[in-house]
């Protein structure tokens, strides 16, 4: 099996599925402990929703959706209790995105990247000699000239780039960052406590809200799998 072009064997593809079951079961568990119910009024929708998407109008529609039952091993009963535990797996994913605030405290950086430790020593040398922050960064990148602009907590991948910027007073540049890209040298522009969130940083951290939320949920929760 192959995906983005990257081999994935049988045992991997296995347990990535395991995977997301074991996240809908406990997405769905914590949908039940807030109150939220899977009503029959909530399921004919979905199922109605199906039967239109495979065959367009009953009863074609509701033929298809039973063949694709009967084709993947499902009875009636059975295809709708992984129904109920989609939606209600759905809604709680949904309530865990929901809790991020809109607004976080943010930096506006500029970086001076090099991928050779001697080269960042250089550029970091000539900082300290008074050449302006700006002028190397342009050097090194004339298009962006080193800006990647506003970010909050948790949304960059480099761990170690975010947390020297936001360890920076305005006006101030970092020591060399080594991280997994490269060599950074980080710039802080601008600092605000409470900016509104880009659509992608949101994002970001309303995936990484989930994803701890799974964390934490899987440490408590003692779960087996039968074939």
């Amino acid at each position: 099996m192959k995906s983005l072009g990257k081999t994935v064997s049988p045992e991997q593809a296995l347990k990535a599925v395991e995977d997301d079951l074991v996240s809908q079961f406990l997405l769905a568990e914590g949908a039940k402990e807030a109150g939220f119910v899977v009503d029959d009024n909530t399921l004919k929708q979905r199922v109605d929703a199906l039967e239109k998407n495979i065959g367009g109008t009953d009863p074609q529609g509701t033929a298809k959706l039973a063949a694709w039952e009967q084709a993947h091993g499902y009875t009636s009963a059975d295809f709708e209790e992984m129904l109920k535990l989609s939606i209600a797996s759905a809604w709680m994913r949904d309530k865990i995105m929901s809790s991020v605030p809109l607004t976080a405290e943010q930096v506006h950086v500029r970086q001076i990247l090099l991928y050779n430790e001697d080269a960042a020593k250089n550029y970091y040398s000539q900082l300290q000699a008074g050449t302006s922050f700006e002028e190397l960064a342009a050097q090194v990148d004339p298009v962006t000239h080193g800006d990647i602009g506003w970010f909050p907590r948790g949304y960059l991948s480099e761990k170690t780039v975010e947390d020297a910027a936001f360890s920076l007073q305005v006006g101030a540049y970092s020591p060399i960052v080594s991280g997994e890209v490269g060599f950074h040298i980080i710039k802080l522009m601008e600092n605000q406590p409470a900016r509104a969130l880009s659509p992608d940083a949101l994002n970001t951290l309303q995936s990484h809200a989930v994803e701890d939320w799974l964390a934490n949920r899987r440490k408590q929760s003692s779960i087996e799998i039968h074939p």
